[in-house]
């Protein structure tokens, strides 16, 4: 989207909260109006529901994330480690 298509896009953002649409305004733009209303609210209430994690629950979150991580790891190793020999022996042939 260019800069000038974001301002209006904001333009018309802005005056969605007041309650007035922009004349010019079609069903698409009302539309997509309301769908980042809609997105906000829920947004706003998302982040006023959430609470920081304490120590305790930091912890298992980290250490999970981590495992995932390594996990993840072998398995790309290990899939790698395979396809070598078997790209070698394809393409061998």
């Amino acid at each position: 989207a260019t800069e000038a298509g974001r301002k209006k896009i904001v333009i018309a953002l802005r005056m969605a909260d007041k309650g007035t649409i922009a004349p010019a305004a079609g069903p698409e733009s009302h539309w997509l109006i309301e769908e980042s209303k809609r997105w906000y609210n829920d947004s706003k209430r998302l982040v006023s529901k959430c609470s920081k994690p304490d120590y305790e629950e930091f912890k298992k979150i980290a250490i999970s994330t981590g495992l995932g991580m390594v996990v993840m790891g072998f398995v790309g190793f290990f899939v790698k480690i395979l396809h070598i020999p078997i790209n070698n022996i394809l393409m061998g042939m």
